[in-house]
């Protein structure tokens, strides 16, 4: 992965999400750290593991992003995979952000699930060198974490 330019160079790689309203994660991607967000969106909407059903004009789908995805590809890319993109105003000129009334910040959804699979403490301090294994690694704990929610949810007599 590339290098990281706020540990001085050190190599580094971050984990792009795709998740759900309630935080289970539905795509996941591995990038060097010093790749721009917006960059990975394209490949981690790609990454979605389920079918995904159509969006239609009664049941649109939405997308929440950060500032990091404030600029014309990121939102090209929404309109071309049929989300309705919400993303956060990037500060201009040092000042705030822009508050709308009506729209509810959801990114704490996506920080969530990162601090949920943070617990396998091979995601969270990286050994394996190749990015591969450590793209399997996170898909497994995503996997986990679905496995732990259906457990929840179900009756523990259908999962024996």
């Amino acid at each position: 992965m590339g290098p990281n330019p706020t540990d001085r160079a050190k190599n580094g790689s971050k984990q792009s999400l795709l998740v759900e309203r309630d935080g289970g994660p539905l795509g996941a991607v591995v990038a060097g750290a010093n790749v721009n967000d917006h960059l990975v969106l394209e490949a981690t909407m790609e990454a979605i593991v389920v079918e995904r059903p159509k969006p239609t004009a009664r049941r649109p789908q939405h997308l929440c992003l950060d500032a990091a995805y404030d600029n014309e590809p990121s939102r090209d890319t929404a309109a071309r995979h049929g989300y309705t993109a919400h993303i956060r105003p990037a500060k201009k000129d040092g000042g705030p952000a822009r508050k709308h009334r009506r729209a509810k910040p959801r990114r704490w959804v996506v920080e969530r699930t990162l601090a949920w699979l943070n617990k396998c403490r091979a995601l969270l301090v990286r050994y394996d060198k190749n990015w591969e294994n450590y793209l399997g690694l996170l898909q497994l704990a995503c996997a986990l974490l679905w496995f732990r929610r259906l457990r929840r949810l179900c009756a523990p007599e259908v999962l024996r």
